[in-house]
């Protein structure tokens, strides 16, 4: 039977400002300095500080037709314009006019702005390449480069070739047939630099590579085994690819020494060069001065911001007019708050922006301190989001989103703050140990092992027990999977 019955339920609901807070920490730097330049040509009651110094010399009538040409964007159900505005209750002068966004450990008159490099895409390097042959038509260039833009930074073609020319069809309003896609990418993509691009798997991109080199015993053996036995060589069956082959030992190590040179990701050459030429920008800096760490939060691209005086006046304007407010009036005032509101907002975001992520670093340096002091990798502390969250009073996801995005310069290089946050782990002696150090040392025992017998997850295990570290075989192969390291079988060399 269905009942009416009253309930009352406790909602909570995050403000404007708090979405925007939320927002603004996860960015890095540069991504900040994009948002705020955004915000900046958005809202024209946001304004530069050095921009207040050319303000005086705008016409006024210009500024008057702007808003009213806003405010043709109005619609005409706004509250304001029915009910009277009462300024006085909004305006306080001394308030709006001193809210800026200062900046914490930022002397202005050192303050310089870092020039961003960045060189062309790597598509575009492709295309650059292929308009130099002579034989392609402008139809057969359209499709060209139609096919290099579907080359991802690696050099693959990931898509199916009937993709493509259905694509092609409805973007171009070219008919192509699948075979004429075959033969601009055997003929013309696939000879461009870097040897190996336009190849649809890594079997291929080996064989384009293969067919470039000079012509020997050692590549034709090598030809073979990617064309006809590719699964044993990914697999590293050695002795079952000896026996088929009928080759010696030596020679198939002279045949897999010609495949190991070769590139699997010929777009890399490329794609990270231009990547290197975009400087790294650390959201903080670390420094050690006279025995002490002193932090600093990276802000030297981005401008001061104030509240515009211009809109400022024009509410002073209408508060002191002796003729009353019309309706029109009120829609022209109501324009004018809503972007005055969203300036103020906008700052104290910022402003609390920079608040959280000092509170947040100061924790994690004060945390970490034996690490910056020394730059040892050993003496990082077992950290995980909690314990920066209980120690500054905020969310996990605010720590989170402060960590996983931003970098920090220290006197021992520039690394991703999500670096510094590890697993905690128990020693023979009861003492905590980060995981990092477990890390560290699996690293070590890969590099100094036998190439040709590789030690096995479990080997690896029974080395740390042997150290101290109780660390089990399947956190071996975590750790390992997380650095991206093989199985001992992929590691064997022969």
């Amino acid at each position: 039977m269905l009942k009416q019955k009253l309930l009352q339920k406790g909602k909570q609901k995050l403000s404007p400002q708090q979405i925007k807070l939320m927002k603004l920490v996860q960015l890095s730097t540069l991504d900040f300095e994009q948002r705020v330049k955004q915000e900046l040509e958005e809202n024209p009651a946001l304004e530069m500080e050095e921009d207040l110094l050319n303000s005086i010399s705008i016409n006024e009538e210009e500024e008057n037709l702007d808003i009213s040409e806003n405010m043709m964007d109005l619609s005409e159900d706004q509250n304001s314009s029915n009910d009277e505005i009462n300024i006085d209750e909004y305006l306080s002068y001394d308030e709006i006019l001193d809210f800026k966004n200062n900046i914490p450990n930022q002397n202005h008159s050192e303050k310089k702005y870092i020039p961003i490099i960045s060189g062309i895409s790597f598509q575009e390097y492709l295309k650059n390449q292929l308009h130099t042959f002579r034989f392609l038509n402008k139809e057969d260039l359209l499709i060209s480069d139609f096919i290099i833009g579907n080359i991802d930074e690696n050099g693959y073609i990931r898509r199916p070739i009937p993709s493509i020319v259905d694509d092609i069809f409805l973007i171009l309003g070219i008919s192509v047939t699948e075979e004429k896609i075959e033969k601009l990418l055997s003929n013309y993509i696939q000879k461009l630099d870097p040897i190996g691009i336009g190849a649809r798997n890594l079997q291929e991109c080996i064989l384009i590579q293969l067919e470039n080199k000079k012509k020997s015993t050692e590549v034709f053996i090598a030809k073979n085994i990617i064309q006809n036995n590719f699964e044993f060589f990914t697999k590293k069956h050695y002795q079952k690819l000896q026996n088929k082959l009928g080759i010696t030992k030596k020679k198939l190590r002279k045949a897999i020494y010609q495949i190991e040179k070769l590139n699997p990701k010929p777009g890399k050459i490329y794609s990270e060069n231009t990547r290197n030429l975009n400087h790294l920008i650390p959201d903080f800096t670390i420094c050690i001065v006279e025995g002490n760490l002193e932090l600093s939060l990276n802000n030297i691209n981005t401008p001061e911001l104030k509240i515009s005086s211009r809109y400022l006046d024009m509410l002073k304007s209408y508060k002191y007019s002796k003729k009353n407010i019309k309706k029109n009036d009120n829609n022209t005032i109501f324009f004018i708050k809503q972007k005055i509101d969203s300036a103020k907002w906008f700052v104290e975001s910022i402003k609390q922006r920079q608040n959280t992520l000092m509170l947040t670093m100061n924790a994690i340096m004060d945390y970490q301190k034996e690490y910056f002091f020394t730059g040892d990798p050993y003496k990082i502390k077992p950290m995980i989001l909690k314990n920066i969250s209980q120690k500054i009073g905020v969310g996990i996801s605010t720590v989170s989103r402060v960590a996983n995005s931003k970098y920090v310069n220290t006197p021992y290089g520039t690394f991703l703050i999500k670096s510094f946050f590890s697993e905690k782990m128990i020693n023979k002696e009861g003492k905590e140990i980060s995981s990092i150090e477990i890390k560290k040392l699996l690293v070590e025992s890969i590099e100094k092992e036998n190439k040709k017998k590789p030690l096995t997850d479990e080997k690896l295990s029974k080395i740390f027990k042997k150290k101290g570290y109780i660390v089990a075989r399947r956190t071996v192969a975590k750790y390992r999977n997380q650095m991206k390291i093989s199985v001992s079988r992929m590691r064997k060399i022969l």
